[in-house]
């Protein structure tokens, strides 16, 4: 069963690091951090990742009003509107930087431009492709290899009212024929570089691209992938040590 783990006095880094370990939830409590983890994680590696002493282990309760674990999902707001995820383990729950970063600028982008479509590449949970979707964005497309997490965002869909207007694709960018004025990729730097050419390929004429999940001290290498392709940098932002980087096609 999974365990409850309680750090006082955690690094800066400690939200990377656990969820880097497989937390299924990560919650401020105080001045410290209290996390769920599974329970194929020891208590000493957690300790030993993060690089303190021990950790304060108790049993995991969900789904009650102390609990921290987020397989009692609640809903993420979006410009004042709530997205409800069904329980999951599938990435994408709007706590995360990679996923907050790329909310944040997905809100900046159509705050300002309303494009007539999407594509959400390693959807995950589907909350990218949701939130374009509830700020009026008429339809995405998202791709995940993960089957089981395409299941996931079907369901989450369907439960915000969005089915009719999100279609799945299980694969990467090249599962897919044509290209759209908004994509959205939030996976990790490497896959990021490798699927580059693909990627933007699937970018339309004078379209937007978000990339995230890229650690700071990638930023730099994953860029210049795209810049070679010739993207334009608009802006980035980095938290907790994490970077989403906002480009657009100069064709």
């Amino acid at each position: 069963m999974p365990y409850r783990a309680d750090i006082s006095s955690p690094p800066p880094d400690a939200l990377d690091l656990l969820v880097r370990l497989g937390a299924l939830d990560i919650e401020p409590v105080g001045d410290g951090l209290a996390a769920i983890m599974p329970d194929g994680v020891t208590p000493d590696t957690v300790a030993s990742t993060l690089g303190l002493a021990s950790v304060t282990v108790s049993a995991a309760v969900a789904r009650d009003d102390g609990s921290v674990w987020l397989l009692n999902p609640g809903a993420v707001r979006i410009r004042g509107v709530m997205i409800a995820l069904v329980d999951s383990d599938a990435f994408g729950t709007g706590h995360h930087p990679t996923t907050a970063l790329c909310i944040e600028a997905l809100e900046e982008i159509l705050t300002v431009e309303r494009p007539d479509s999407m594509l959400d590449v390693g959807t995950g949970s589907g909350i990218l492709a949701l939130t374009a979707l509830t700020m009026g964005v008429p339809e995405a497309t998202g791709l995940d290899i993960d089957a089981d997490a395409l299941k996931i965002a079907a369901r989450n869909a369907q439960r915000n009212g969005l089915a009719d207007r999100l279609q799945l694709v299980r694969g990467g960018p090249d599962a897919v024929d044509g290209n759209w004025p908004l994509v959205v990729a939030n996976v990790l730097a490497a896959p990021l570089i490798e699927i580059a050419p693909m990627l933007v390929r699937r970018v339309g004429r004078h379209g937007r691209l978000i990339l995230s999940g890229i650690q700071w001290s990638l930023e730099s290498e994953v860029w210049r992938a795209y810049q070679h392709l010739g993207m334009q940098h608009i802006s980035s932002k980095t938290q907790a040590g994490w970077t989403v980087l906002v480009a657009q096609a100069s064709w």
